[in-house]
C-alpha cells in the first residue's frame, strides 16, 4: 500500500459501528458498566485499557474545574486530598450507556491507529503540547496503556529515567526515539492478526483504512471531431525523459551531508510507511546505499531502477528526492 494513504474518517466510521455493536450487546443485560467490566468489555485489551485512559483524561479535565483564585491546591494536604479523591473515585466508576458509547469509539479509534500506523501514533505521543516540551511523566503515563507496539516509547522512557531528565525539548525527543527505532530495529506488529479479533465483533480487513489514490480519468472522444479527421495513423507518444535524467530542484536549502543523520523521524516515518511498505529494514538499507552514492545522477538513477512502482507524483515521493538532491549539493 505504497501509494495509499490513511483514512481517519474510515477509523472513525468503524470505530462507531464497533462501539455501537459492542455498547448494545453489554448494556442490553445492564444499567452501568464498573472499572473492572471495563477491562473485559472487549475480546481487544488495546481497547480496554484505552477506555481507562480516556477516563483519566476526563477525570484531569473535572479536577481542572475545581481550581479557585480562593484556595490553594498546591498545598501537600489538598494535593493529598485530590489524590485519595481520585483513587476512591477509580474504584467507584459506573458509566451510563450514553456516556460509555464514546469512550469506547475513541478507544478503538487509538486502538487501531497503533495497529496500522504506530510511526505516527508514536509522532503524535510525542507532539501532544504542539512542538514544545515532552514530560517523561506523560510519557510514562502513556505506557501504562500501551500494550501494543510499545517498545519505543517504553526504551525511550527508560532512556529519560537514566539521564534523569525529566523534561525534552520535542525536537531531542524526536530524535531520541529516532536513535531507538534504529537500535531496535523496530518492526510493527503483525496487523492482520490484531484486525482479527476486531473481526470476531464487526468484520474488518486492512485495506477499508486506506484511501486508495483517483484514478486518471480516461479523456471522452470527440465524436464530432473524429467524423472530420481524415482516417490516418494515430501519433506516435512524446517519448519520455528518464527520471534520472533531470532530478527535481529542492524546495528547502537545508545543507545535508549524510542521509542516515539528515532525515527527520516524521520524515523516515513517512518515508517507511508511504515509499517502502512500512519496512523499516528496507528502508534503512536503501538509505545506507543511497549515501555510498558518487553522485545524484547515480542515486536517482538506482531509486528508478530499484522501485519503478512509486507514483512519481506523490508529495512523499518529491519530498524525498528533494532531500538525497540536499545529500549531493
Amino acid at each position: 500500500m505504497s501509494d495509499e494513504r490513511l483514512s481517519f474518517q474510515a477509523i472513525d466510521d468503524y470505530s462507531d459501528d464497533f462501539a455501537s455493536k459492542v455498547v448494545a450487546d453489554w448494556f442490553s443485560r445492564r444499567v452501568r458498566i464498573s472499572g473492572p467490566d471495563i477491562l473485559t468489555v472487549t475480546p481487544i485489551e488495546q481497547v480496554n485499557y484505552f477506555v481507562l485512559k480516556e477516563l483519566l483524561v476526563a477525570w484531569r479535565h473535572e479536577a481542572q474545574k475545581w481550581r479557585s483564585p480562593f484556595f490553594d491546591y498546591q498545598t501537600v494536604a489538598v494535593a493529598e486530598a485530590v489524590k485519595n479523591l481520585s483513587t476512591v473515585l477509580s474504584k467507584n466508576i459506573a458509566i451510563s450507556k450514553e456516556n460509555f458509547q464514546p469512550l469506547l469509539k475513541k478507544a478503538v479509534s487509538s486502538a487501531l491507529y497503533l495497529i496500522v500506523d504506530p510511526y505516527d501514533f508514536f509522532s503524535d505521543a510525542l507532539d501532544r503540547t504542539g512542538g514544545g516540551n515532552v514530560r517523561a511523566e506523560d510519557l510514562r503515563g502513556d505506557i501504562k496503556y500501551i500494550r501494543i507496539n510499545r517498545a519505543p516509547i517504553e526504551r525511550l522512557v527508560h532512556l529519560l529515567e537514566e539521564r534523569k531528565q525529566t523534561i525534552v525539548s520535542g525536537k531531542e525527543a524526536f530524535a531520541l526515539l529516532d536513535q531507538l527505532l534504529e537500535e531496535l530495529n523496530f518492526q510493527p506488529e503483525d496487523v492482520e492478526a490484531h484486525l482479527a479479533r476486531f473481526s470476531a465483533v464487526v468484520p474488518v480487513s486492512i485495506d477499508q483504512f486506506f484511501e486508495k489514490p483517483a484514478a486518471a480519468a480516461a479523456p471522452v472522444p470527440d465524436a464530432a471531431a473524429a467524423k472530420r479527421q481524415p482516417s490516418a495513423a494515430p501519433p506516435l507518444p512524446p517519448v519520455a525523459t528518464p527520471a534520472a535524467a533531470t532530478p527535481p530542484s529542492p524546495r528547502n536549502f537545508r545543507k545535508i551531508t549524510r542521509l542516515q543523520d539528515g532525515l527527520t523521524i516524521n520524515q523516515k516515518f513517512m518515508f517507511t510507511k508511504i515509499l517502502f511498505n512500512g519496512d523499516f529494514e528496507i528502508f534503512t538499507s536503501a538509505i545506507e546505499r543511497l549515501d555510498r552514492m558518487p553522485s545524484l545522477e547515480k542515486a536517482v538513477a538506482y531509486l528508478a531502477d530499484q522501485y519503478p512502482e512509486w507514483d512519481r507524483s506523490s508529495e512523499e515521493y518529491e519530498e524525498f528526492i528533494d532531500v538525497v538532491t540536499l545529500r549531493f549539493s
